[in-house]
């Protein structure tokens, strides 16, 4: 046996501190939930009466969501609150896993609507506070995605295009912060374009509200390509870009119209090579055609192995009402891609790679608590002025920087006092962030 591990046998392990806290971090979080007063906003919205387990539902969303951003992904993680003394971190009392799940399955498709209006106040409250965009332009990218269950008994779960068993979630996020502006959990037979227009009348209404007084321009993919999805956006002053299948019979024959000549060079990944050109697009006949500006971009691998196995160009197109050149068009429109970060911090860093209920609407429930929770870890950032040169917040990084700090609750002098690590190596910014979060003027009842 080495010295070493002849060390590590001689440490005992004992569960006998009252007053150890595991998150200690999460009382940055519980000063951003405060400020917006979300436990009464809840309890005034949500109205769950006469519904087992639907007293106080502030304290069990709020439960919820702390517990995923401790790194929580099922209901029984919720557990990890009531240990030592984490929940006088945290503002609100903490209620059992057993509670949360009676309490979650107690929802209808009405009661989601109010959790998801709960969502929409809150980011009002937030942009208020400093986390909004102001009158500056605001960039939303809307896209879907699969959320994989197993077993057969989970309503509401099919298999989708992706041949995956799952539900099929729409969500908008906000480009520059990553925020989810707006979820909504569907069924997962659902197509990519079922319920998108009430969708996005919703989210814009949603962003109105909240303080979005500058130009709004949305990103989507080709699965929402539609007439009425580009009239909707028309009708409520929206500008956009959305990809569009080359494939189809008329962007095929308009991609194949354009002049070699006007191809324009762009740079591209190291093995690969782009050229972006653009043309008009007509749908409809007579006093009903609508001709709208296309962009297209091709790429063909460089590698000369490849290019003789694939030695065709491939093409990408976008439908978009927006000036400027194709090429800062579409690389505008690429940026579309960070629609991919948010929504795998929220399956890995907000509660969402796990779907825990059998019953759908208390798994739409769950999204909202989920959408929640991926909010709150930006807000605490992001008014807490420790966001480094306007990143994307990354849960995983602000919960072992900020969240995950070992400490210890003691009493000194009759005032409360946190005892943290000492050398911890972002003492800095934690201390700026609760500092800069209590001087926060709290939302109004």
């Amino acid at each position: 046996m080495t010295r070493v591990s002849h060390a590590l046998d001689r440490i005992d392990a004992t569960f006998d501190d009252p007053n150890l806290v595991a998150n200690a971090g999460l009382l940055l979080v519980a000063t951003v939930t405060a400020r917006l007063g979300l436990e009464s906003l809840i309890d005034a919205t949500v109205r769950l009466v006469g519904k087992v387990g639907g007293f106080r539902p502030g304290r069990k969303v709020l439960t919820l969501v702390h517990a995923m951003i401790a790194g929580g992904t099922h209901i029984d993680h919720a557990d990890m609150l009531r240990a030592g003394s984490t929940a006088a971190m945290l503002g609100h009392r903490v209620m059992a896993p057993s509670t949360l799940g009676t309490f979650l399955r107690s929802f209808t498709f009405g009661h989601v609507r109010q959790l998801e209006a709960v969502i929409g106040k809150t980011i009002e409250r937030a942009w208020a506070l400093g986390a909004g965009p102001g009158v500056k332009p605001l960039v939303i990218d809307i896209d879907s995605t699969i959320c994989q269950v197993e077993g057969a008994q989970k309503h509401g779960a099919a298999f989708g295009y992706t041949k995956v068993l799952g539900y099929h979630p729409l969500l908008a996020t906000r480009a520059d912060t990553g925020e989810i502006l707006h979820a909504r959990m569907r069924k997962g037979s659902a197509n990519t374009q079922r319920g998108a227009r009430r969708f996005i009348d919703e989210l814009i209404a949603r962003v109105r509200r909240a303080g979005a007084a500058g130009q709004l321009t949305v990103r989507l993919d080709s699965g929402f390509w539609s007439n009425d999805t580009i009239g909707t956006l028309n009708r409520l002053n929206v500008r956009y870009t959305m990809a569009v299948r080359t494939n189809t019979k008329g962007i095929a024959a308009a991609i194949a119209d354009i002049a070699e000549q006007t191809w324009v060079e762009i740079e591209y990944t190291p093995d690969g090579r782009a050229q972006v050109a653009e043309c008009a697009y007509t749908t409809g006949k007579g006093d009903k055609a609508v001709t709208r500006r296309l962009i297209v971009r091709r790429t063909r691998l460089t590698d000369t192995t490849q290019l003789k196995l694939w030695p065709d160009w491939r093409h990408h197109a976008f439908l978009t009402d927006l000036d400027g050149t194709a090429v800062e068009v579409d690389l505008f429109h690429r940026r579309h891609a960070v629609v991919e970060l948010a929504i795998r911090d929220l399956k890995e860093g907000a509660g969402l790679e796990h779907v825990p209920s059998g019953n759908f609407h208390a798994n739409s429930a769950w999204l909202q608590c989920t959408v929640l929770a991926h909010n709150l870890i930006r807000w605490t950032s992001i008014l807490g002025k420790v966001r480094v040169d306007d990143q994307l917040v990354v849960a995983r990084t602000t919960r072992t920087r900020l969240v995950a700090i070992p400490g210890r609750l003691v009493n000194r002098a009759g005032r409360s006092t946190l005892r943290l690590p000492t050398l911890w190596p972002w003492r800095e910014q934690f201390t700026t962030a609760l500092d800069t979060l209590r001087l926060l003027r709290p939302a109004p009842a």
